[in-house]
This record gives structure tokens, C-alpha cells and sequence, in this order.
């Protein structure tokens, strides 16, 4: 079965109007827009995913109760899991230009992070989870580029695990970037919260300096630094957070190289080569 199978099954049985759905976002996830109800669907093909999904739905609420601009799901019976999916709905918020701003990612992150202690327990970040899983089993990746990419793996935990945190433990995104931002109106809110944890601040600002490989410059970086209220340039463990970043953006193209992507076996071979030569000149592809 499909994801758009999956969804069509999945909204039928709810009584929601399935015509003329479609895809928004093929990447970690799988998202589609539901024109006629004016919702979209996040489609994970990982039946544990039911436990992540049921998360985010309580967080995202008691974080919008906080006044975090973050997206709220649906007011649906869901998660829904059929198969090996897992199904939520939110409500579908118009995009327009310019991309929302990334001093409005500092802003979130700064409200995120004083926010009182969640209602739930939620699980310890843990760098890399399931990377090197990932990577052994990959058919895409050669036994070099395993090989590399594993040891590089088992470095970098290492390091994190030596990282001492200025900012503090506390509820972090675990995948805050400005691809994860939305408008909503005229507001923006924070999106793709997955990944949703306890760990050091530090790793929701350090992808922001991770993304000059996207081509990111010092005006960003400053203008998100500002509107955090802390500047991590000049932190002792910036380069082991961004390299852990580095690995985690190939998580997505693995998966999708693996499926037969064309496209993503070629961005996923460019990163890789880059990373291998220590190379920060190339700019790679935003998903």
C-alpha cells in the first residue's frame, strides 16, 4: 500500500472528502493537502511511529496554551495508524511569500525555551538515533561511504556526550530550522515537531549555523542571533553540534535513495563527497 492509499482508506473512514488530494512534501514524511476540508495529512510509513505522533498532538497544545506560535492539529480522532502508517491532520495554513523570516526562528526558539516544564515526561535527546541502523542497512551508500559515515557517527556521539551546555537542559524541537516554519496569516508558527525532547538549547540554534552550507550568511546568522537573545558562534561545541547536523540532513535522502530517487541519490552523493573532503565551499540543495 502507498501513503496515498493509506490516506485515502484513512480519511474515507473518517468521513472526510479524499478528491483531489495531493502531495505537498515527500521527505521524512509524507504530506498532502485535502483541498476540499481544507486540511493537510503528515503520512510516516513506521508503525512506532503511533507513540511519536500521539506526542506531538499533546504538545503542540499545551504549547500553544504557553503562547508558542506553533501548529495545532486537527480537532480529529487521530493519530490513525493502517498498515505501516501513521496518519495526523492539521489544519491547512496558505503560504505566501517571502519564506517567513529566520529572525522569527530565533523568536519561537526564545519562547520555546522558557516555557515551564511540559506536563509529560518526554524522552532525552539522543544525537543520531538510529543512524548508523540506517546507514549499514542502506543499498544506495557503498561500503566506503558506510564505512566513513559510520566511524563519523561514533565520533561525533561521542562528542556529544562530552558536550557541556551553557543554555541549559529543557524542552527543545530537536529540528528547528526555517524549513520548518509556516505563515499563519500573518504570524509565523513552527512546524514538524517529530522530534520534540529534552536536551541542551543549544541544538535548536546550531542548525541555523549548520545552514551556511545552504547558503546562509553572517546578516542571517546575526539577525537570528538577535532575535534569540544569544549568539553561539563563538561556543566550544558549535562544530560538533553542526556536524551532527550535517549527518542527520542525509537521513531523509538515504531513505529516498534507497526508494529508487534519482534526485536524492544525487544531493545525497554531493553531501557526502563534501563531507568526506571536508569541503564547506560547495553549497548543497535544500529539501
Amino acid at each position: 500500500m502507498s501513503a496515498a492509499n493509506a490516506l485515502d482508506r484513512v480519511a474515507r473512514s473518517l468521513n472526510l472528502d479524499p478528491t483531489e488530494a495531493r502531495s505537498l512534501r515527500d521527505h521524512a514524511s509524507s504530506v498532502f493537502l485535502l483541498p476540499a476540508e481544507h486540511l493537510v495529512a503528515r503520512v510516516r510509513d513506521d508503525p512506532a511511529a503511533v507513540e511519536v505522533a500521539e506526542r506531538v498532538v499533546r504538545i503542540t497544545g499545551w504549547l500553544a496554551e504557553h503562547g508558542v506560535p506553533v501548529t495545532v492539529p486537527a480537532d480529529l480522532s487521530h493519530p490513525v495508524a493502517i498498515d505501516e502508517f501513521v496518519i495526523t491532520f492539521w489544519p491547512y495554513l496558505p503560504q505566501h511569500s517571502p519564506q517567513p523570516p529566520i529572525a522569527a526562528l530565533g523568536a519561537i526558539l526564545r519562547s520555546l525555551h522558557h516555557v515551564p516544564e511540559p506536563p509529560e515526561r518526554l524522552p532525552t535527546y539522543l544525537p543520531l538515533d538510529g543512524f548508523d541502523t540506517l546507514v549499514a542497512a542502506s543499498t544506495a551508500l557503498d561500503a566506503a561511504d558506510q564505512k566513513w559515515l559510520l566511524e563519523r557517527h561514533a565520533h561525533l556521539v561521542g562528542a556529544y556526550d562530552a558536550f557541556d551546555s551553557q543554555l541549559g537542559f529543557g524542552l527543545i524541537h530537536g529540528d528547528a530550522y526555517q524549513g520548518n516554519l509556516l505563515w499563519a496569516g500573518d504570524t509565523v508558527v513552527l512546524g514538524d515537531w517529530d522530534d520534540v525532547a529534552i536536551g541542551p538549547r543549544e541544538l535548536d540554534l546550531a542548525n541555523t549555523y549548520q545552514s551556511v552550507r545552504f547558503g546562509r550568511s553572517q546578516a542571517d546568522l546575526d539577525e537570528f542571533a538577535t532575535a534569540y537573545g544569544h549568539d553561539l558562534k563563538d561556543s566550544p561545541g558549535l562544530e560538533v553540534l553542526t556536524s551532527i547536523r550535517d549527518l542527520h540532513t542525509l537521513t531523509g535522502f538515504i531513505r529516498a535513495a534507497d526508494r529508487g530517487s534519482q534526485t536524492a541519490a544525487r544531493e545525497l552523493r554531493l553531501r557526502v563527497d563534501t563531507l568526506r573532503n571536508a569541503d564547506r565551499r560547495t553549497r548543497w540543495t535544500a529539501h
